[in-house]
């Protein structure tokens, strides 16, 4: 008995016998929406990634902010994220650095490079930070919040880099160690106390924020590894700003406002 002849198709033959299998049912739709789902995750980066998380703190605020809801709104599997964030408390450390990092980038401010007197610094520092709270109110609330590189920093002004030239301008032009330090946390005071309500006011939650006991992990081991060449000012003066004033700078500042409400009362008439 002669053997039964089999056909086979090639895409050159025409079209595809009924049954016979294209590529169009579901295991080649799902096949191809794995292949363009991966293609979508390889064009990610972590500027990318940061730049969406910051988008959601803003939309929905600080505890919306999840890996799962942060590869939802990027269209990935949550887990491709993890090769460019490894945690989310790495994620939140680096929305703060981001926004924060806006100042370098202020052209009114221009503070690092070129200091200016020690006044006009201060005013110039203080109105970028404003700008970075207004303009990130839901971020702001992290920004206070968050650990900084080394226990004595202390928030806005989370960054090493900002707080050395902050300290080596006012030494520079005139201010004892002690005073530069004593400047530096009244002038931090004032800026997050001010910017909290401020931005409490534009509709951003500043309540208590319960952190993971995991979250100085990252935090210590960035002060560890921080080169502490790059700053001699803040080298030099860590037991100064290690110290704990914090009874006598509130007597302090309240004295300063009892003072400016006196200079807000008119005379009394005799």
């Amino acid at each position: 008995m002669a053997g039964r002849q089999v056909q086979t198709w090639t895409p050159s033959s025409g079209p595809a016998p009924a049954g016979r299998s294209t590529g169009s049912g579901p295991s080649a739709q799902a096949a191809g929406g794995r292949g363009q789902r991966r293609r979508s995750e390889r064009r990610l980066d972590r500027e990318q990634v940061i730049a969406a998380a910051i988008g959601l703190v803003e939309e929905h605020g600080a505890p919306h902010l999840t890996m799962r809801r942060l590869a939802e709104r990027l269209g990935v599997e949550a887990m491709s994220l993890y090769r460019y964030v490894p945690s989310r408390e790495n994620l939140l450390d680096a929305v703060v650095e981001t926004v924060m990092d806006e100042l370098y980038g202020d052209p009114d401010v221009h503070i690092v490079t070129a200091p200016a007197e020690w006044q006009d610094y201060l005013v110039r520092l203080a109105h970028g930070v404003r700008r970075i709270a207004v303009a990130h109110p839901q971020v702001f609330p992290l920004v206070a919040s968050r650990p900084t590189a080394a226990p004595w920093l202390r928030p806005p002004l989370r960054s090493l880099r900002w707080v050395e030239s902050l300290i080596d301008t006012l030494v520079t032009q005139g201010f004892s160690d002690d005073g530069a330090v004593a400047a530096y946390r009244s002038f931090s005071s004032f800026l997050l106390g001010h910017l909290l309500l401020e931005v409490s006011a534009l509709g951003a939650d500043v309540g208590p924020i319960d952190w993971p006991a995991t979250q100085t992990d990252s935090t210590a081991q960035h002060a560890k590894t921080t080169t502490w060449a790059r700053f001699p000012q803040l080298q030099r003066l860590e037991p100064q700003l290690s110290e704990n004033h914090s009874s006598a700078e509130f007597e302090e500042s309240l004295e300063g406002l009892m003072d400016r409400l006196q200079r807000l009362r008119p005379l009394t008439r005799r």
